[in-house]
C-alpha cells in the first residue's frame, strides 16, 4: 500500500512540523513571564503612552499580559517597584533622586535606593525665553525673571543645571515660583516671566511661539568642556543633544540643548539577570511594532536608548544583551563602573548617617546626611 503509506508519511511529517513550530512558539513566549506589572507616569503622559505601546507589542508578540500602574507622584511610581508589586518602572528624574538620596528621598524612610537601568530614550530639555526679552545667551539670564515650579525638583534641578553651565545659580536670577507646571510654563505668554525650562513640545511653548512675545531657545555649546563639567556637577545624567522638533524648532532651525532619559526603564539591582536580558531583548525585537506609536518613540532604538549617561548604572542583564548587539563599549563600561562606585559610596554613607542620626530630630538628621553625602562624593 505505497499510496496510503505516502499519505501517512506526509501526515506525520506535517504533524511533526506543526508540533515543532508550536514548541518553538512556546519557547519564544516563555522568554517573558505570562504576566507583568509596570509602573509609570499618569494616564495622558508621554511615559504612560510609551509604556502602553511597548506593552501592546509584547502582548502581540509574546502573549504577555501587562498591567500598567500609573501614578502622578515620584514615590507612587517607585514604591510598587521597590516592594515587588511592579516588575519594571517607566520613570523620570526621580530615578536619579532616589539613587542619590536627595529631595523626596532624603528622609529616614528612603535614602539611596539600589536601582538599575534597562534602557531609556533621550528626551531633550532646554531653556526657552520670550523673544522680546532680548535674552540671547545663557549668560544673558543673569537678573532675568526666571519661572520655577513650586515643589517640582525634577524640573527645577534641570533649570539650575543650565544656570550652572555659565557659572550662575538661582541667586543670580529673579526666581519666581509658580504653583503648578502648567502655570509656570504659561507665565511667559502672560508676561509674568521671561525664561524657564522644559521639553520642546508641550502646548504651552507653542502658545508662547504664537503669541506676540514669540519664543527663543538658548543654545548650549557642545564644545564648552568647562561648562559641561559645571553642569554635570548639578546633574551628571545630561548629554549634549541637537533638537529639530518643537515650538520654534525645525530641521532648518535646530537648537543645541541637552538630553536626559525619559522614560528611564528601571529595575531593582537584585532583579534576575536572565529576566532583564530577556526583557531588553524583547524591547529590541518588537521595536518595529511600536517605534511609530508617537513622534519620539523611534528614540527607543538601543543605539540611543541603551547607552550612558543615564540616571543609574545599567543592569548586568541589559549590559549582556547590549554587548551581544555590539552596542556596549569599553567607554560605556568605564562610565558604568564609575556610576556604580558613586551609588555604592552613597549607600555606605547612608548607613553611617543613619547610625549617627539615631535619636536626633529630622532637621538634625538632614544636616548629618548632607555632611556624609558630601564627604562621600568628594572622596570619589
Amino acid at each position: 500500500m505505497p499510496y496510503a503509506s505516502n499519505i501517512l508519511t506526509r501526515t506525520l511529517s506535517a504533524t511533526a512540523i506543526s508540533t515543532a513550530l508550536l514548541f518553538a512558539g512556546s519557547a519564544i513566549a516563555q522568554e517573558l513571564p505570562d504576566t507583568m506589572t509596570w509602573s509609570s507616569y499618569d494616564v495622558g503622559s508621554a511615559g504612560y503612552a510609551e509604556a502602553s505601546a511597548i506593552a501592546d507589542a509584547f502582548g502581540k508578540q509574546y502573549g504577555t499580559r501587562i498591567r500598567i500602574q500609573p501614578s502622578g507622584s515620584a514615590i507612587g511610581r517607585l514604591q510598587p517597584l521597590l516592594s515587588g508589586r511592579a516588575d519594571y518602572a517607566f520613570l523620570a528624574t526621580e530615578t536619579f533622586f532616589a539613587a542619590e538620596g536627595i529631595h523626596d528621598f532624603s528622609t529616614r524612610r528612603w535614602g539611596p535606593q539600589d536601582l538599575r537601568a534597562v534602557a531609556g530614550r533621550p528626551s531633550s530639555f532646554g531653556i526657552f525665553t520670550a523673544a522680546d526679552a532680548n535674552i540671547k545667551t545663557l549668560e544673558d539670564l543673569k537678573g532675568s525673571r526666571f519661572a520655577y515650579v513650586a515643589g517640582n525638583p525634577s524640573i527645577n534641578v534641570k533649570c539650575d543645571a543650565f544656570l550652572a553651565f555659565v557659572g550662575l545659580t538661582r541667586d543670580d536670577v529673579d526666581a519666581i515660583m509658580f504653583p503648578t507646571y502648567a502655570n509656570t510654563m504659561s507665565s511667559l505668554a502672560r508676561g509674568e516671566a521671561d525664561a524657564s525650562c522644559t521639553t520642546t513640545t508641550p502646548s504651552h511653548v507653542y502658545e508662547l511661539a504664537e503669541s506676540p512675545r514669540g519664543i527663543r531657545w538658548l543654545n548650549v555649546p557642545k564644545d564648552d568642556e568647562e561648562g559641561w563639567e559645571r553642569l554635570r556637577e548639578v546633574a551628571p545624567f545630561f548629554q549634549p543633544y541637537t533638537e529639530t522638533e518643537g515650538a520654534g524648532i525645525s530641521e532648518e532651525n535646530p537648537v543645541d540643548i541637552f538630553a536626559y532619559r525619559y522614560p528611564v526603564l528601571t529595575v531593582r539591582a537584585d532583579m534576575d539577570e536572565d529576566a532583564v536580558y530577556n526583557y531588553i531583548k524583547a524591547l529590541d525585537e518588537t521595536y518595529g511594532m511600536y517605534k511609530d506609536a508617537t513622534a519620539v518613540m523611534g528614540r527607543w532604538d538601543l543605539e540611543q536608548a541603551g547607552t550612558p549617561p543615564i540616571d543609574v548604572p545599567f543592569h548586568p542583564g541589559a549590559i549582556r544583551y547590549l554587548e551581544e548587539k555590539g552596542i556596549w563599549t569599553e567607554e560605556h563600561q568605564a562610565w558604568n563602573d564609575q556610576r556604580l562606585a558613586r551609588l555604592n559610596a552613597l549607600r555606605d554613607a547612608w548607613k553611617e548617617a543613619t547610625t549617627e542620626g539615631e535619636g536626633k530630630s529630622d532637621e538634625e538628621f538632614e544636616e548629618i546626611w548632607e555632611a556624609h553625602r558630601t564627604q562621600a562624593l568628594e572622596s570619589l
